[in-house]
């Protein structure tokens, strides 16, 4: 009997995604499906190119067609889609050219704020993301610091170009003033300012747009709640009781403003001797994970105290960037693995009809 179509793919029904709960068929992941004769080919199209789990994915679903009778070759692809969390509803329309605004924010300051923002970015950058990185604490813009960067911004002739650096496009109010110049504004200008980050910047084909908030819960989170669908927000503690109290503040915020909490990051949540390897809690043990769990919150990590991320933000070089392979890094790339598999069922989550068609 020769293999057919629907056989194939009744037999991909075992595999199953591990966030969405549901299988690769039914999701309509299963794309360019062909057979000729004895050999089977298909492409799985995931929902974000940081899937964890792709590569099981991708055996499973190999394993499973072999089984059928007559099958002797199965090629599979693996290939992602990202889509967008959260649509306009009217008054906040989508940013031209981005799918999905992910704020990153802290209850107070010193937390590490915005090295988790950039070492998540260029993580998600490395799992095959388009990623824009936004500046948006427009007091004390330390992205340019971060990333080694003093760009001069060029226009497309209608709206600013983002600058590049390790495959993100950047945007900074640190971009626009002398390095000791600050910036005194009232509200209204950072709302204005924020408008024009997000409607007036050339941001092309992102996946994802990781913005970097001021620390507290004041006018720039406001504003961006205002300005534009956000897909939902990250939020940076360390484990001591003084910042895991702001950091519920910040949590109570976005939910207040109807931004969905995308999962807690505790940084500097230990520190491992690099010679003895002897792990010492500094700041306490485990706040971070059981203030996530007391408030329904998906936790994404601990990032331990690790004397080169510290280096690699004075100098330019970002721990994803200068020790790829260190635990600290896995550490941001589990992390944004995580946040990625949050914002897909989210987008998941949104009334949409999902097709069941096979495209050839």
């Amino acid at each position: 009997m020769p293999v057919t179509e629907a056989a194939v793919l009744d037999a991909l029904k075992v595999v199953k995604d591990p966030d969405l709960h549901r299988d690769i068929v039914t999701l309509g992941f299963i794309k360019h499906l062909k057979v000729d004769r004895a050999q089977v080919s298909f492409t799985i199209e995931l929902t974000t190119p940081a899937c964890p789990v792709k590569d099981q994915m991708r055996d499973q679903a190999r394993a499973a067609v072999l089984q059928l009778p007559g099958v002797s070759g199965v090629d599979v692809q693996m290939s992602a889609r990202v889509r967008e969390a959260v649509g306009g509803d009217g008054t906040r329309s989508p940013v031209a050219g981005v799918k999905n605004v992910i704020a990153v924010g802290a209850g107070k300051g010193g937390v590490g704020k915005t090295t988790v923002a950039v070492n998540l970015a260029i993580a998600l950058a490395k799992r095959g993301g388009k990623v824009g990185l936004m500046d948006a604490d427009i007091y004390g813009p330390n992205v340019p610091i971060m990333l080694g960067m003093k760009p001069r911004l060029t226009t497309d002739g209608q709206k600013i170009v983002p600058a590049q650096k390790f495959g993100l496009q950047v945007l900074s109010m640190g971009f626009l003033t002398e390095d000791d110049a600050p910036v005194i504004w009232r509200g209204p200008m950072l709302h204005g300012a924020l408008q024009q980050f997000f409607r007036e910047v050339a941001w092309t084909d992102l996946d994802y747009l990781v913005v970097d908030m001021p620390p507290g819960t004041g006018d720039v989170a406001l504003s961006l709640s205002q300005t534009v669908p956000v897909a939902g927000a990250i939020v940076v503690t360390t484990p001591q009781q003084v910042s895991l109290a702001d950091s519920r503040r910040a949590i109570a915020m976005y939910k207040k403003l109807n931004i969905t909490p995308l999962g807690i990051v505790e940084n500097m949540a230990y520190f491992a001797c690099p010679n003895c390897a002897h792990e010492a809690d500094i700041f306490g043990h485990g706040g971070g994970e059981r203030m996530a769990e007391e408030l329904g919150v998906p936790f994404l990590g601990r990032i331990p105290i690790y004397q080169p991320i510290r280096e690699g933000s004075d100098t330019g070089v970002p721990l994803m960037i200068g020790e790829p392979d260190s635990p600290a890094s896995r550490a941001f790339m589990s992390a944004a693995e995580q946040m990625a598999a949050q914002i897909s069922l989210a987008s998941y989550n949104r009334p949409t009809t999902i097709p069941l068609t096979v495209v050839r």
